[in-house]
């Protein structure tokens, strides 16, 4: 009888630890035995966020909310996290629910690679979830609307607004009839491949035509290729300097020397005009053209003295001057 009362009280005392430890485990209070580290996170709203909701990154939990704060106009939450989970400095923090009646959590990105490790006291950035409360209003206002909508069209509104069609189509019949009748055989031919536009749906002709165009095309593309190829190669030798006309574009020396050219000639037409030189005072002095006017004046009288004497008088008047 002893044994039974104490395996039986044995078994009240395991069922209570473990009971307890479910609860504690279900409310979030086994974190405060963990160690970890606190980050904190400012929201506009929390919803319905309390403390003890989960922490989660990519739906795997990560830590629990331990408190809630107003500060600022702000809403302070502080999370401590498990020592292995790795949030970032530039992860963001927002408030999620898991259904339409479930509970809210604190969702955390990844954050990037590169970025370090959060520490004890971090305070994370966050973006805003739209609040389920203000959308489920909006669809009980969008659905109010659609209802007050149909019961503003009885059925004499769509009388008024279909009726005037019917009557058209009735007092039109034999027109609308023919009218689908003509669509009905163009439909047909086109369908058949007749006229313009069944052919270039259905007639390939085009398109071998088109791909006839192409390939003559290409030899084209080919000649053009190497045409710009050639282009491209004159272009480089003339900006390296090869050949007549690259050195002409080059080289100086061509400049150099017209340019010494060009200062030779001004330096002679300045004497020129200075009368500085022979050719300058041929040109510029009077009585050096009247001497050489005088001297031709009597070069003409003798030559014409000459051709009025006989030889023998010409060669004596040439032996004269030699004593003979």
């Amino acid at each position: 009888m002893k044994n039974s009362l104490e395996t039986k009280l044995g078994i009240f005392v395991f069922l209570a630890v473990f009971a307890a430890w479910a609860i504690v485990e279900t409310l979030g209070g086994a974190d405060w035995f963990r160690h970890g580290y606190h980050v904190t996170a400012r929201f506009t709203t929390v919803q319905d966020l309390k403390p003890g909701d989960r922490v989660k990154m990519a739906g795997v939990e990560i830590g629990r909310v331990e408190d809630i704060q107003l500060t600022n106009s702000k809403v302070m939450v502080v999370m401590k996290l498990r020592e292995q989970a790795l949030v970032k400095t530039d992860s963001k923090a927002s408030v999620k629910f898991t259904g339409l009646m479930g509970q809210n959590f604190v969702g955390i990105d990844f954050g990037t690679p590169d970025a370090e490790k959060a520490k004890d006291g971090t305070e994370l950035e966050t973006y805003e979830q739209p609040d389920l409360s203000a959308v489920m209003g909006k669809l009980s206002g969008a659905v109010d609307g659609i209802q007050n909508l149909t019961k503003a069209f009885s059925v004499d509104d769509f009388h008024n607004v279909l009726g005037p069609l019917g009557d058209f189509v009735k007092n039109n019949k034999d027109s609308v009839t023919a009218s689908l009748s003509n669509i009905s055989n163009i439909t047909h031919q086109i369908a058949s491949g007749q006229g313009t536009v069944g052919k270039l749906i259905y007639d390939d002709t085009l398109y071998a035509k088109a791909l006839e165009v192409a390939s003559n095309v290409q030899p084209i593309e080919a000649h053009a290729d190497q045409m710009i190829a050639s282009i491209t190669q004159v272009v480089t030798n003339l900006s390296a300097g090869q050949g007549t006309l690259g050195k002409l574009l080059t080289d100086d020396t061509l400049h150099r020397q017209l340019t010494e050219g060009m200062t030779n000639l001004d330096q002679i037409l300045l004497k020129v005009n200075t009368g500085t030189g022979t050719v300058a005072k041929v040109i510029n002095d009077g009585e050096m053209y009247k001497n050489i006017k005088l001297t031709m004046q009597k070069v003409d009288k003798a030559t014409e003295t000459l051709e009025d004497q006989g030889p023998l008088s010409v060669l004596s008047i040439l032996a004269s001057p030699l004593g003979l």
